[in-house]
């Protein structure tokens, strides 16, 4: 007996009707899409934001989800106080800065 037929007697059951097998497959095929196409992007994407957030130093420029521009005065365990135009200091979470916001928009003009 092939593996074809072993398979197609698997999802059979003795009445003809489909087995427990072959309702199974479509709920396994449902949550392997929603796993590799939505949890694990995602998952990949907030790994590389905090990877991003622990490399800035002191002196990095940045700007935060608010769209506030500054300069990385101090860090701790989770905050930055930041400088901004004029001088005023801000402290904010980490979580609180963008990741990948373009270079020319950190740069004074």
């Amino acid at each position: 007996m092939n593996s074809l037929s072993t398979f197609t007697l698997l999802m059979m059951d003795p009445n003809g009707k489909g087995g427990a097998l072959s309702s199974l497959i479509p709920m396994i095929l449902i949550v392997a899409v929603f796993y590799f196409f939505m949890i694990r992007p995602q998952q990949k994407k907030v790994k590389e934001a905090k990877k991003y957030r622990d490399s800035l130093e002191k002196g990095s420029k940045i700007v935060t989800i608010g769209g506030i521009h500054g300069k990385i005065v101090e860090i701790a365990e989770t905050t930055f106080l930041i400088e901004v135009e004029g001088g005023s200091k801000f402290r904010i979470e980490k979580t609180a800065v963008a990741t990948g916001a373009p270079t020319e928009a950190l740069t004074p003009q």
